[in-house]
């Protein structure tokens, strides 16, 4: 079965997403929300914005709104500090947010885990990294998918 890309995705379906900051760096998310916007707005889908915390915020946020869009763009940062909390939050909503997907929510991952900030720019500024318009096209992915697999158990 052959998935189409994300700009024939959005076409015919309307596709509705909601893009979840962790706004506890509030620079770093801003670039991330901006590369994501561009990118669904490249596919033609529309999009709301909702803020959480933290990075552990974001399964719980996305875990609420589930039935009520066709994916997510899970954006946020967690830079590595003095203690093992890096650790802590870096795996833990990397895990809530496999969890979901493998509920068969359609979830464009964007948290950044970097060791430094200098790191992180690198990674989020939509002129370099752009992974905030790389979690977008995730998700406009994994939408087209679940449809196409949805459609092919119809015939």
């Amino acid at each position: 079965m052959k998935i189409e890309r994300k700009q024939r995705l959005a076409g015919k379906m309307k596709t509705r997403l909601l893009i979840v900051e962790a706004r506890f760096y509030e620079d770093l998310c801003d670039e991330l929300v901006r590369g994501a916007c561009a990118a669904l707005e490249r596919a033609g889908a529309t999009w709301q914005r909702v803020a959480v915390p933290g990075a552990l915020e974001l399964p719980g946020a996305i875990a609420m709104a589930a039935r009520r869009y066709d994916g997510f763009v899970a954006l946020g940062c967690v830079l590595r500090g003095e203690t093992s909390h890096y650790d802590i939050v870096a795996g833990e909503s990397a895990r809530g947010i496999m969890d979901l997907t493998m509920q068969g929510i359609c979830i464009g991952n964007g948290v950044l885990t970097c060791e430094n900030e200098a790191q992180a720019w690198a990674r989020a500024r939509v002129s370099e990294g752009n992974k905030g318009g790389w979690a977008a096209d995730a998700a406009l992915a994994m939408i087209g998918l679940k449809r196409a697999l949805r459609k092919a158990a119809r015939r």
